[in-house]
């Protein structure tokens, strides 16, 4: 990490051009210029930004399937592949603005069969490539009628320079061993992309940054029931009681002291700022350093499995042979 003055970081709230892919890209890219112009050297967006949080899960019941097939496939349609068109274009704007962005985006599974969908959080650099992804580990209950379960290969804190970031996808936050895995590869920035908001949530994100010694951000989505099209007939069907905001936001900045800096920011869409010194990065750790002066590897061990999991591994002849110590097709 270099060695700077103060600078500063960038979390937005912001609502998705629901099902839009290209119209939620074209608004990222604008967000994105905006946090730049401010002098963000990081900007974090909400779970699940493109091309929306699929929030019918939690107002239809699981076993209305053709309205929720229908829903799927137009999610599904308007779906991210990684790489792809929308990394392409998101690496371009923040090459042009020499910023690092964390958003959320509904992935396709395009190594395999291209038609599951994970819940993701994407990385691209200030030199606009792609970092890398995560894809949630567990979907939290409904969510699971859209999302696919994550492995640990995607785990990983990306060296950066301003710092070392990390990141989870919102109840991540509540898995203390993954918290804790992160930490330990040195986390000093940590994005917190959620659906959640207002209390215990906010609390949450002041603790995971006492616990890690880390600035959070967490962003989320500002969604107002007029955000979803009337041709979707699930609004009126499911939704028909609900009035005014489906999500009124509670983004947030907290840096490692525990200590709100930036937000709750509510019912509005806006971008939070906050200015970082790189002496904080280091100082509250030597009170506590959950994977440092705080650690009792003695007493506790912890071992992540980052080995990827396919779908489907395929062994060709020759390899078999040689895995086995044999040979193939000929006489001996």
């Amino acid at each position: 990490m270099e060695q700077q003055d103060s600078y500063r970081i960038a979390a937005v709230q912001a609502s998705s051009v629901f099902l839009d892919l290209a119209a939620s890209v074209e608004k990222a890219c604008g967000l994105i210029r905006e946090a730049a112009a401010e002098g963000a050297r990081l900007v974090v967006f909400p779970e699940a930004f493109l091309p929306g949080y699929p929030v019918w899960v939690w107002f239809m019941p699981g076993g209305h399937t053709h309205p929720l097939r229908e829903l799927y496939t137009e999610l599904h349609a308007n779906s991210v592949s990684v790489p792809g068109p929308a990394t392409e274009a998101l690496g371009t704007v923040a090459a042009q603005c020499r910023i690092t962005v964390a958003i959320g985006v509904n992935e396709r599974n395009s190594e395999s069969s291209d038609a599951t969908l994970f819940n993701t959080l994407l990385y691209v650099g200030p030199d606009g490539a792609v970092l890398g992804r995560h894809r949630k580990l567990v979907p939290t209950t409904a969510e699971k009628l859209v999302w696919g379960r994550g492995d640990g290969s995607d785990l990983e804190v990306y060296d950066l320079p301003f710092g070392r970031l990390s990141g989870l996808i919102c109840w991540e936050n509540y898995m203390p061993l993954a918290r804790y895995a992160l930490t330990a590869w040195g986390a000093q920035f940590h994005a917190a992309p959620t659906w959640d908001r207002g209390e215990p949530w906010t609390s949450t994100m002041r603790h995971v940054a006492k616990e890690g010694r880390a600035f959070v951000l967490g962003s989320c989505q500002a969604f107002h029931m007029d955000g979803i099209p009337d041709r979707f007939g699930f609004k009126e069907k499911y939704l028909g009681q609900v009035e005014g905001w489906l999500n009124p936001g509670g983004t947030v900045i907290v840096d490692p002291d525990g200590k709100i800096v930036a937000g709750p920011a509510m019912e509005e869409e806006t971008i939070l700022y906050a200015d970082v010194r790189p002496d904080q990065l280091v100082g509250p750790r030597w009170q506590i350093d959950v994977a440092g002066n705080y650690a009792r590897p003695d007493v506790f061990e912890l071992r992540v499995h980052r080995r990827p999991t396919p779908v489907l591994q395929v062994v060709d002849e020759l390899e078999e042979a040689t895995e086995s110590g044999g040979r193939t097709g000929e006489e001996p």
